[in-house]
């Protein structure tokens, strides 16, 4: 008998395309699907933000403002 064993569902990871804060003192960062305008600004702190890419779980966005974007 397996006691406290779960059926876990594989947890997918993808290369994604994200936004970094450029200032040092704030470590601000978003999923590209997740923006809500084209502003290169950081939300946070109002510094630039860069463009990488970062392996991450994937995350749907469903909003209605996202899909209206694409």
């Amino acid at each position: 008998m397996a006691f406290g064993k779960k059926n876990q569902a594989e947890v997918k990871e993808e290369d994604t395309k994200i936004w970094v804060c450029s200032s040092e003192d704030c470590n601000c960062w978003m999923r590209d699907n997740f923006r809500t305008n084209n502003d290169k600004k950081c939300p946070m702190c109002g510094s630039d933000m860069e463009e990488e890419n970062k392996v991450l779980q994937v995350v749907e966005n469903n909003s209605l403002y996202y899909k209206s974007q694409s």
